[in-house]
């Protein structure tokens, strides 16, 4: 499988598509002017207890307050904190690797007990703000590397449950005890088992470093600040995903292009050259014909080979996916193996498109029904490989007496597709308008309540294209009849952002005669 990473550089945003094999799987997008992302830790203000929720709301500088609950705080919150009062100008500072940590906090204690109106503390962004939600926070930091996560307060080394052999486990447990400080534990990655015993110790030894760092900048910062940033979301991926599978990088942005490369060249010098800087005329996105892809996947209907085809809603509570076979139930004799044909293929399209629109939260597949146990089991099998390769966390359960299968998958930033759809300025998101047969007896209802009891004697309509060739069809147009019937002087102006049923009415000066 060739993989690779298309990155577009505006002045607003930075997109990010990966491709697997020339197909779009992915698709991220990083708003440059909001600087609140996944990993970044602030030093944050309580704003507000909320004793009923167990929660607190804390000002990080969001235009919306940030969420914390009681089970994010970690049980070594009372030793975060410690710190945290320590490095307050005029203290001095207390060492994670020198202090004695305080004893965990209660599973099941209450938040007010641990935090006031007023108090500053270290938080780190673990969702970011989505919707009329901000951003959701937790006081369990940890800081992500290529091979390693270190997480301070702890002293547990953990490995990877991809990582199946005893051997490579004594060897990562070993390097990881060499060099980690106490007081600090660490989570070694699946990718560390490739990896050399120099490059896991300066991966660790680096995150110990940008640690440090970000507890001396609370001494030099009043909350709400930022202390420590994650790095770009390109780089993000490219940490989390860069193997021997990747073929190109290719950015459009010669900034970007040599973070990158710079970056890739600290992590796996041999990839460097995979790293390309584009210099088309034409935009990237089209130029590897990902715009294309956006532009049809993003659609509510999704095609499926042979006539089958996706209906995908989106709703605040849920995501809704309806598989349809559409007319080639009719052609086949087998209702059954047609029925479990449609549905693995539909599978595959699913897993692929929770992947690129970064839906979340319960997602609900009405696949067509199956009468056989073990295509039922089969087809849940299917999608459980399918969606192995998906790194949000998730939950996949069998499908029910009704055909339904549920998923539920962790969102921690905003839907894609929300941010490529508008609601309809004609109908309002209902879908409905008013009907079209009744609108020019209703153009000449206000014609006439103009004319006659206000004692207007012009009117400007401005209406669509369409409407005004309808009324100024013919020698004896309605607009002739109107003028003629009602002694006003009409002219009709067609405007092209004019709504289909929509009508404004208005004087000489170009000023409205009937409000809207």
């Amino acid at each position: 499988m060739n993989r690779e990473l298309v990155i577009n550089v505006t002045q607003s945003e930075i997109s990010i598509a990966l491709c697997e094999d020339k197909v779009l799987v992915e698709l991220s997008k990083e708003q440059c002017q909001t600087g609140f992302a996944v990993g970044d830790i602030y030093l944050g203000r309580v704003r507000k207890i909320m004793p009923g929720l167990n929660a607190a709301f804390v000002n990080i500088g969001h235009e919306k307050d940030a969420f914390i609950h009681y089970l994010d705080l970690g049980s070594q919150f009372s030793s975060l904190q410690r710190v945290v009062d320590s490095h307050q100008p005029g203290k001095r500072g207390v060492k994670v690797e020198t202090m004695k940590l305080e004893p965990s906090i209660e599973k099941q204690g209450k938040l007010a007990s641990y935090l006031q109106v007023g108090q500053t503390i270290m938080v780190q962004i673990a969702k970011e703000a989505i919707s009329t939600k901000g951003p959701r926070l937790t006081s369990d930091i940890s800081l992500a590397g290529r091979n390693v996560v270190l997480v301070p307060f702890s002293t547990k080394i953990s490995i990877s449950q991809k990582i199946r052999s005893n051997e490579t486990k004594k060897r990562l447990r070993r390097i990881a005890a060499s060099v980690l400080p106490k007081n600090f534990g660490v989570i070694i990655r699946t990718a560390a088992a490739e990896a050399q015993d120099h490059d896991i110790e300066q991966d660790i030894l680096s995150l110990i470093e940008r640690w440090n760092k970000a507890v001396g900048n609370i001494r030099k910062n009043q909350a709400p600040a930022l202390l420590m940033s994650e790095m770009s979301r390109a780089n993000t991926i490219i940490r989390d995903s860069l193997n021997s599978t990747f073929s190109q990088i290719t950015v459009d942005d010669e900034a970007m292009y040599r973070e990158i490369k710079n970056y890739i060249k600290v992590i796996d010098p041999q990839l460097e050259k995979i790293v390309k800087l584009y210099n088309g005329s034409v935009p990237i996105f089209d130029n590897f014909d990902i715009s294309k892809q956006i532009k049809s996947l993003f659609a509510k209907y999704v095609s499926l080979k042979r006539g089958a085809y996706l209906i995908i809603e989106h709703t605040e509570a849920m995501n809704v996916i309806d598989v349809n076979s559409g007319n080639r139930t009719k052609a086949e004799v087998n209702q059954e193996e047609t029925a479990l044909e449609v549905n693995l293929a539909a599978a595959k399209e699913i897993a692929r498109q929770l992947r690129l629109r970064d839906l979340g939260g319960i997602v609900i597949i009405d696949f067509i029904d199956l009468h056989k146990a073990q295509n039922r089991q089969l087809l849940y099998e299917e999608m459980r490989k399918l969606m192995a390769t998906d790194k949000a966390k998730h939950t996949i359960l069998p499908l029910t007496k009704f055909g339904l299968m549920q998923i539920t998958r962790q969102r921690v930033r905003p839907v894609a597709v929300e941010d490529v759809t508008d609601v309809c300025p004609t109908c309002n998101g209902t879908g409905r308008i008013e009907p079209t047969v009744l609108l020019d007896r209703k153009i000449e209802n206000q014609v006439q309540f103009l004319a006659q009891d206000r004692g207007v004697k012009y009117i400007r309509l401005r209406v669509s294209p369409y409407v005004a060739s309808y009324l100024k069809l013919g020698l004896w147009s309605l607009r002739m009849q109107w003028m003629w019937r009602y002694k006003i002087r009409i002219d009709i102006v067609a405007d092209q952002s004019m709504g289909m049923v929509d009508v404004k009415y208005l004087d000489r000066q170009g000023a409205a005669l009937i409000e809207d």
